[in-house]
């Protein structure tokens, strides 16, 4: 699995990073970074549900 950010989308409102600050980080341009693309499993709860909760849905998990 890999994450695809529509950043049209994204107004970095940071739900993401509540959910799974490992996988994603706003930074001092108050832009949204996936930090990793392919999260291990052990990461890809917190990553579906940062993917669930984001209000603008400029987040996706996609098969490789």
């Amino acid at each position: 699995m890999h994450i695809v950010v529509d950043y049209d989308r994204c107004d970095s409102y940071g739900t993401c990073v509540d959910n799974a600050p490992g996988v994603f980080e706003i930074r001092d341009d108050d832009l949204m970074y996936v930090l990793v693309e392919r999260p291990p499993a052990e990461q890809l709860a917190q990553v579906e549900t940062a993917v669930r909760s984001c209000p603008k849905l400029a987040l996706s998990l996609r098969e490789e």
